[in-house]
């Protein structure tokens, strides 16, 4: 099973607010969820989110989207737990 963390889209009508969660690369995206851990305001730019959480999950080998790598990168998470952003690049 593979396992990303990626964005799960709430929110209203043209006011999305996005949670941030761990779920299998082959569920929906507004499907079934592993764990939420937390959330991200596109419009106040505010993220909230867990990062022991999301820490444990990176190590245990979950796979961010390209927009929740670009989140975590903004609050320096990749340089806290010493991972490379090249040893997580995804072949296409």
């Amino acid at each position: 099973m593979a396992v990303k963390i990626r964005l799960s889209r709430v929110g209203r009508h043209k006011r999305p607010l996005y949670r941030i969660v761990v779920a299998d690369s082959n569920a929906a995206r507004n499907g079934k969820v592993i764990e939420i851990l937390g959330t991200y305001d596109p419009f106040d730019s505010a993220t909230k989110y867990n990062v022991e959480n999301a820490m444990r999950w990176i190590k245990q080998g979950a796979v961010a989207t390209d927009t929740v790598r670009t989140i975590f990168n903004k609050s320096q998470l990749y340089k806290k737990i010493g991972t490379s952003l090249a040893n997580e690049t995804t072949s296409v």
